[in-house]
């Protein structure tokens, strides 16, 4: 899999963080066709935050399809493809924290899942490449006021 990330990443804004990184160390990803990544310091100034155990994980993982499917080529003449197989690729992070005071660290996953219809990589490339772009881009500008409305629970 050529997907990989490149250490330390540069995390985006949030409010009380100040140039926020994230040092990597390659780790074992649960599937063969994963690839899966521990934080293992933190840069900037990030009061709270913490680095990855076993007890509280902070991992960034990204899963390819088990199986690339193709298009469901018609063969009766129509022009439209019927029950076209999609092609599900995943990044997830985990990052264990404390709910109360008192209790053991829990576990927050964050996932983006890419359901693409089988094809568009090779007819359709430009369109799939702009809608991975705008996404991770509106995940970025709206980062520092989407961990704001986590923590007062608007929107």
């Amino acid at each position: 899999m050529s997907l990989a990330l490149t250490s330390p990443i540069t995390g985006s804004a949030q409010t009380g963080f100040t140039s926020p990184t994230y040092t990597l160390v390659s780790d074992i990803a649960p599937d063969i066709n994963g690839k899966q990544y521990i934080v293992s310091a933190l840069g900037g100034t990030q009061t709270g935050a913490s680095v990855h155990t076993v007890q509280s994980p902070f991992t960034v993982s990204m899963w390819r399809p088990r199986v690339l499917r193709t298009p469901n080529f018609p063969v009766n003449g129509s022009n439209y493809i019927t029950n076209n197989p999609i092609n599900k690729w995943k990044v997830i992070t985990r990052k264990g924290g404390l709910p109360t005071s008192s209790e053991r660290p829990q576990v927050a996953v964050l996932t983006s899942s890419f359901d693409i219809p089988a094809g568009l990589e090779t007819y359709g490339i430009a369109e799939m490449r702009a809608m991975i772009s705008c996404h991770i881009g509106a995940l970025t500008q709206m980062s520092a006021a989407l961990g704001d409305s986590v923590n007062n629970g608007t929107l």
